[in-house]
């Protein structure tokens, strides 16, 4: 297709496709992803900070991934499992039982995070026969209505749809709002303490609750890491009451917080998971986890799919596991990680724009503030992000105002590129400040 044809969609989109669909940042036309790049229309490469929204931690297009689809389309394009059978879904469960926190043993793989959590929540009802569902606000689960009505991190996403009403729930965790002087952890543990007892006390008693769910690591709503014992905390009310505890690790799994579960970076494991995102290195691919003794309990049409763990996209999936393996990607992420996460302690230093900076691994949040007020500010972001993107380089945002800069690169980055990506945040962030009349350094920081 001619550069001046694909340009006629780019302007024509707005009648082709959904608002919904179209309207999100930065909607850049691109003609070629390679590694940590886009390449754009123009012949311009950027630098992706954003992994397809944490979903190719290997990096775009590894060529062991795309050899792997190569090969499996000449045997099998679908399933659909159950009718046939076939060795690259079967293989990759056996695999990923390496992987996954103990007891994790038994997969039902669909297509997508949403359709994981839904499975997930399906599972936990039939097999505790309890109506309701405790979630925390701040989480985002997916949007279909099963999902969406755990999900609160933005209201619009529920706005005129009247999400399934059998779920309650209670304050994610908020290390920032800790009083100075006190210590975090206690605070939060505290803190959950009180708003549990108050939630059985005045709402649902804990024999009506089938499950809690929550992101170990709050993704959509904030990127906030959470204390461990606050996670260690939950896990006990659960197990307290005959609770059964659901992570989302759909956004965290896969290398993303330096391990290859949350799970495992903060020693609490839950009894189901939903994965998905960077399973299959951008084919569509997930999976609801639990134990042989809970998914037993889940009978033969309590739950079902046409197109989940798709032959191709589950060869994707084992060829994504041995290039962790073989390239080490664990172990960059947690090298990376921290080299990053200290330059962006030197930016902070720096710009007065900057609140907090929150990280685990490679999921990283940068949140932008008014310096005058100390509030979200998600129109400061929007105008830091545009600017980068001018520059070449692609970060997302989050939080509930989009007030958090989503720094999530691919786990092969290097050093260099995070230095790449930083200088041109660095400048944009000056830019910013100038124009709103703030006086800061016009050299870029030291690395």
């Amino acid at each position: 297709m001619t550069e001046h044809n694909w340009g006629h969609l780019v302007q024509n989109m707005p009648n082709l496709l959904a608002p919904t669909m179209a309207k999100d940042h930065p909607n850049l036309p691109v003609v070629k992803e390679e590694g940590c790049y886009y390449y754009g229309l123009n012949g311009k490469k950027y630098l992706d900070f954003t992994s397809g929204i944490a979903v190719t931690n290997t990096g775009h297009r590894h060529p062991k991934v795309v050899q792997a689809i190569k090969d499996a389309a000449d045997s099998l394009l679908h399933g659909p499992s159950g009718v046939i059978m076939y060795e690259s879904l079967l293989r990759l469960a056996e695999r990923l039982i390496e992987i996954m926190p103990r007891g994790l043993d038994c997969f039902f793989f669909a297509n997508s995070g949403t359709e994981a959590i839904e499975g997930a929540i399906k599972l936990a009802k039939h097999v505790t026969r309890r109506p309701y569902v405790v979630s925390f606000t701040g989480c985002f689960h997916g949007r279909s209505l099963g999902a969406l009505s755990v999900t609160t991190s933005k209201s619009k996403y529920r706005k005129f749809l009247q999400p399934n009403g059998l779920t309650y729930q209670i304050p994610y965790a908020q290390p920032k709002e800790c009083p100075p002087g006190q210590d975090v952890e206690r605070y939060c543990v505290e803190k959950l303490e009180k708003d549990v007892a108050a939630l059985f006390k005045h709402q649902v008693t804990p024999e009506e609750v089938a499950c809690f769910i929550l992101e170990p690591v709050l993704g959509e709503g904030g990127y906030v890491v959470p204390p461990q014992a606050w996670l260690r905390k939950i896990r006990e009310i659960c197990d307290e009451h005959g609770i059964l505890l659901i992570f989302d690790e759909v956004q965290t799994g896969f290398g993303r917080t330096g391990d290859w579960f949350a799970a495992q970076t903060f020693g609490v494991t839950p009894d189901i998971m939903a994965i998905a995102k960077g399973i299959a290195s951008g084919l569509p691919l997930s999976a609801t986890v639990a134990s042989k003794e809970l998914m037993k309990q889940w009978p033969l049409g309590s739950h079902g799919t046409t197109f989940g763990g798709n032959p191709v996209a589950c060869a994707a999936a084992l060829a994504t596991l041995d290039v962790f393996r073989e390239e080490r990607l664990l172990d960059n992420c947690r090298e990376v990680g921290s080299y990053a996460r200290a330059r962006l302690d030197a930016l902070k230093e720096k710009h007065p724009v900057i609140g907090d900076i929150r990280s685990v691994g490679l999921m990283i949040g940068i949140e932008i503030i008014d310096p005058r007020t100390g509030e979200p500010n998600g129109d400061g972001l929007m105008n830091i992000l545009n600017r980068c993107l001018e520059k070449g380089v692609l970060f997302y945002l989050c939080g509930n105002s989009g007030e958090v800069i989503r720094m999530i690169p691919p786990l092969t980055v290097t050093k260099e590129q995070i230095d790449d990506g930083l200088q041109m945040l660095d400048e944009a962030l000056t830019e910013y400040e100038n124009e709103i009349g703030l006086h800061t350094a016009s050299t870029v920081v030291s690395k």
